[in-house]
């Protein structure tokens, strides 16, 4: 596994989101949040905060805490994560085959997230997902450095701001309906093609390639 962006020309170049298009981060998320709340003695409804994922933790806190505050309450919350939000966040149904399909058609698979890297690094660790890239701290249009980085042609994702990174990287944007948008605003946010979960990207794929 690398996180490095060289050898960028690889073809058949497949890129996924994390949260909630490959692992359902929500019950580590929720966990952590609830954790920092106890500390900090900062009032956060983890619900609320798990029913919007998508955009950078420094979006988030902000809801929280004072402007000032958010770059000290995000390093705060960001020492946590490991203990409470790794263990509890399960793959996301049909996760792991759609790595397996890109690979089993000699592709490449990498992760770009708005997840920091080692957080990401540490999820995937965890499941035994091994994507041959992870990119972070990267969110919607931001997304479209590493997809051009490694010569993507697809990205995959659950949110709209996935959407528009994929388009901003020339790339084909694949939406799945596991997370906070549905599949009629994904559809009008300009996905080229919505699934309901990643267990139909093996048939899709297959399809996309014949």
């Amino acid at each position: 596994m690398t996180t490095s962006t060289e050898n960028a020309s690889a073809p058949l170049t497949v890129g996924f989101d994390l949260d909630l298009t490959l692992i359902d981060s929500r019950p580590g998320i929720k966990a952590a949040w609830e954790a920092f709340s106890a500390e900090s003695g900062v009032p956060v409804d983890a619900d609320l905060v798990v029913s919007r994922l998508g955009p950078p933790l420094e979006h988030e806190m902000a809801y929280w805490v004072p402007a000032e505050r958010v770059p000290e309450m995000v390093a705060h919350y960001r020492t946590l994560y490991p203990a409470y939000a790794i263990e509890p966040s399960p793959p996301m149904p049909g996760a792991r085959d759609a790595i397996q399909a890109v690979r089993d058609a000699g592709g490449r698979t990498i992760v770009v997230t708005a997840k920091n890297g080692p957080h990401a690094e540490l999820h995937l660790a965890h499941l035994g997902i091994e994507p041959d890239a992870i990119v972070g701290g990267l969110w919607a249009e931001g997304k479209a450095e590493a997809l051009r980085a490694h010569g993507a042609q697809v990205y995959v994702g659950d949110h709209i701001g996935d959407v528009r990174g994929a388009a901003t990287a020339g790339a084909l944007s694949v939406a799945v309906a596991t997370g906070p948008c549905a599949p009629e605003e994904l559809k009008a946010a300009g996905a080229d093609v919505v699934l309901p979960d990643l267990t139909e990207f093996r048939p899709w794929w297959e399809s996309y390639l014949a």
